[in-house]
């Protein structure tokens, strides 16, 4: 028998462990420990630079005002959030180039964390606690961190699979009423469904998926609809996949490994999503390191991989998380699955994106419409996917496989699912660079 009140201690007091130079680990999105973080900006008049490292941040909190990360703290993320791009200028916000599935291994290669802390579900008869939403690398920054501590709230789900703390391996617990964060739901627009339904259509009965969120996603996961026996091994737990199982869509009858279970390592949506989890046998929490391991991922056959980029130039260079040198997003997993789908058996990679995009040009003032195909990727874009991985590319003029293909052929393929009036140009700019004769 564990005896719980042993490592309660107040949010006061969990504060107080907090020094000059620490590090602390937050969990990732809906892992974020809101009432810890609501409350972390009292220390920060007695702190100096304590690095907070977090994953797509989600709660909000006073500690990051501009005032408490000029005067303690200091931003590292894997994923860029509109919260920490705002903040850019203070200069306490830096990125952690990533593959998601070596995020937590690579980090602690760099840094020991002081502090790992994470929302958790009230813990079971053993005193098993198990972190609300996802263990993408809450356990293995745990594993090497020098305090955990988590705060334990009844209102997180308890997720069955590789997602806990054993009583023993738990430093400290702090209570909370707290629920996880949520994210809103992006109804799918035209150009969303015009490409939802092209890798629909491209997608077949009893194929596994990873799917992740946003208008296109969602528009693909409401045309998945009329598939039948669906596997779902994904990074990322979405409302769009509760509502296909709940459908019956997905079943996981097919899978050559976790059969019958969705297996992701986090979760991100609703509140309606985290009910659906709770205590499900159906789904399994993974650790990201196994989850997204390519060659785990094609352990599956029929591995389809759906993700969204910002840019692709004409030789299949994909940026997917940064618009020149500022960085809006992150790599997340898009390497992983997209590689992972391509070496599973009959496995496909799907990049999607728009073929144009309304910017306002600050010197007139006018919205200029802009490519997104193009020639080179603008100065300073990250290379999220390399034109070596670039599989199928998909706007909403089609879909093109660029798979084995040279750069010539590349450049004809893409162009022909541009904008239309943007590939007299784009077609002329290849010339230029004799990707074309």
């Amino acid at each position: 028998m564990f005896d719980y009140r042993s490592k309660l201690i107040s949010v006061d007091a969990a504060l107080d462990l907090i020094q000059d130079n620490d590090t602390i680990t937050v969990g990732l999105g809906a892992n974020e420990p809101p009432e810890f973080l609501g409350n972390l900006h009292r220390a920060a008049d007695r702190v100096r630079d304590v690095t907070i490292t977090n994953c797509l941040p989600t709660v909000p909190g006073r500690y990051l005002s501009e005032d408490c990360l000029r005067q303690a703290f200091l931003i590292d993320s894997w994923f860029s959030t509109a919260q920490l791009r705002s903040l850019a200028g203070t200069g306490r916000i830096s990125y952690i180039p990533n593959h998601l599935h070596l995020a937590g291994v690579k980090r602690n290669h760099f840094v020991r964390s002081s502090i790992l802390i994470s929302l958790a579900s009230i813990p079971d008869a053993a005193g098993r606690v198990r972190f609300a939403a996802g263990n993408t690398y809450e356990e293995m920054i745990a594993s090497q961190a020098k305090l955990r501590i988590l705060e334990i709230s009844p209102n997180a789900p308890r997720c069955h699979g590789q997602n806990y703390l054993e009583w023993d391996q738990i430093d400290y617990v702090i209570e909370s009423e707290a629920r996880p964060a949520t994210i809103p739901a992006v109804a799918p627009n035209i150009k969303d469904l015009a490409i939802g339904r092209t890798i629909a259509d491209l997608i077949d009965d009893g194929d596994c998926v990873q799917v992740g969120i946003g208008g296109i996603p969602n528009a693909v996961c409401a045309y998945l609809t009329e598939k039948k026996d669906l596997g779902i091994h994904t990074e990322m737990m979405t409302t769009g996949i509760m509502d296909l199982m709940r459908a019956g869509v997905v079943t996981g009858a097919r899978k050559q490994v976790d059969i019958g279970l969705t297996v992701f390592t986090f979760a991100l949506g609703s509140l309606e999503l985290y009910d659906f989890m709770d205590d499900n046998p159906d789904l399994f929490t993974g650790r990201g390191e196994i989850v997204n391991d390519p060659y785990v991922i094609a352990r599956n056959d029929n591995q389809v991989s759906i993700n969204t980029t910002v840019e692709v130039d004409l030789t299949g260079q994909c940026c997917s998380e940064s618009i020149g040198v500022q960085q809006i997003s992150g790599s997340g997993g898009q390497s992983d699955t997209a590689v992972g789908a391509q070496i599973s058996q009959h496995g496909r990679s799907f990049i999607a994106l728009y073929s144009t995009v309304e910017k306002k040009n600050r010197q007139t003032g006018r919205v200029e419409v802009i490519s997104k195909i193009v020639p080179t990727l603008r100065l300073g874009a990250a290379v999220t996917l390399s034109r070596n991985d670039v599989d199928w590319v998909v706007t909403e003029y089609g879909a093109v496989n660029l798979r084995g293909t040279n750069v010539r052929e590349r450049a004809r393929r893409l162009i022909s699912i541009a904008h239309p009036d943007f590939r007299d140009s784009l077609e002329r700019q290849a010339r230029d660079f004799g990707y074309l004769a």
